[in-house]
């Protein structure tokens, strides 16, 4: 049984249409799908996938950063990544066309404000763990989003949550004790993957805090995109999420007195310059692909980021994760994913 609909949820204004077939319409009024291709039949996915490899370089370039001198601050990373990111979405909203460029659609603007801060914590815990922790560790403790995400939409959007979903999220828990490894439960066992420099175990744990602030962001803004639905353009949601990360990660600076680091070489530039196009490719493409695939194909989708993440630090910094590690990914990436594949059967087709 379904519960109430939630006051949050409201019928879509900004219909998407469906890429998974071409339909075309018979003398007699039937409907048929035609056959496709592979790539057509599977578009959605593959964007979802090929947006995972921006991600994951992305995250590389950000922990390239963090290695340069001087470091580049957390905040400014992401002054500069979302400030290009914002610029992009207005050029491109501005050329189509799409009413309400800045402000978006009436009726959703105080949703999309609190997807655009809410955005801004997810993004910043997951670069401030960067410091401490492997690309590969804080990617693996981040994915126990849709673990939170479903339960935030049970409390707000009044969505189905089972037991079952709840001991998925206790078993994810374990993954996040043996990924972040805290002194008192493992003692001077070291942990470290290696190729990486040794971290202090209050580092860590920083990271793995870091991570956490990071999943209940990404909690909170992929719950209102839920609630938004359809009623406000793509682009406003990626206008809003780039536009408040500029402001809250500015204030941050002034308010922290956070100096600002300026190029010492051609390195830092392009890094920089990697994150933002990077990022802004990435966001393109994941919100194309989602346009065009189900929820849980999407987010099967997104474990490629894993993949991607784990070969790139083997190439570029010779990291091998620790067995805890790989034991730690698997039970959070088997929690989540069961939790998506319940809700796709729970949900009417």
């Amino acid at each position: 049984m379904s519960g109430p609909k939630s006051p949050l949820i409201h019928p879509n204004i900004y219909d998407i249409e469906n890429y998974g077939s071409i339909q075309t319409r018979q003398d007699d009024g039937a409907i048929t799908n035609e056959s496709l291709s592979f790539t057509a039949r599977n578009a959605g996915m593959l964007l979802i996938i090929y947006s995972q490899f921006f991600f994951a370089s992305m995250d590389i370039s950000v922990k390239l950063l963090n290695g340069l001198e001087p470091p580049v601050h957390t905040l400014q990373i992401i002054v500069i990544r979302m400030g290009i990111t914002f610029v992009c979405c207005e050029i491109y909203m501005t050329v189509m066309g799409i009413p309400d460029p800045i402000a978006g659609p009436k009726g959703v603007r105080m949703m999309l404000l609190i997807r655009g801060i809410t955005g801004f914590f997810g993004l910043f815990g997951m670069y401030w763990s960067l410091q401490y922790l492997s690309v590969a560790d804080a990617t693996i403790l981040v994915f126990l989003t849709p673990l939170t995400t479903a339960l935030a939409g049970s409390v707000f959007l009044k969505e189905s949550y089972s037991v079952k979903q709840a001991v998925a999220g206790v078993f994810s828990l374990l993954g996040v004790v043996l990924i972040g490894r805290p002194a008192f439960l493992f003692g001077s066992l070291d942990g470290i993957p290696q190729g990486l420099p040794a971290a202090a175990p209050a580092q860590r744990l920083a990271g793995v805090g870091a991570c956490m602030v990071s999943v209940l962001g990404n909690t909170g803004a992929y719950t209102s995109i839920r609630a938004i639905g359809k009623r406000a353009h793509p682009m406003h949601v990626m206008t809003y999420f780039s536009l408040w990360c500029t402001i809250v990660a500015s204030l941050g600076m002034v308010v922290f007195d956070i100096p600002v680091v300026y190029p010492t070489s051609w390195m830092w530039i392009l890094l920089l310059l990697m994150v933002g196009v990077f990022g802004f490719v990435a966001q393109t493409l994941l919100t194309m692909g989602l346009q065009r695939e189900t929820v849980s194909r999407g987010v099967t989708g997104m474990y490629a980021q894993v993949l991607f993440v784990v070969v790139l630090e083997r190439l570029l910094f010779g990291v091998i994760p620790s067995l805890l590690s790989v034991l730690g990914a698997a039970i959070i990436m088997s929690s989540a994913l069961y939790v998506v594949m319940k809700k796709a059967e729970a949900s009417p087709r």
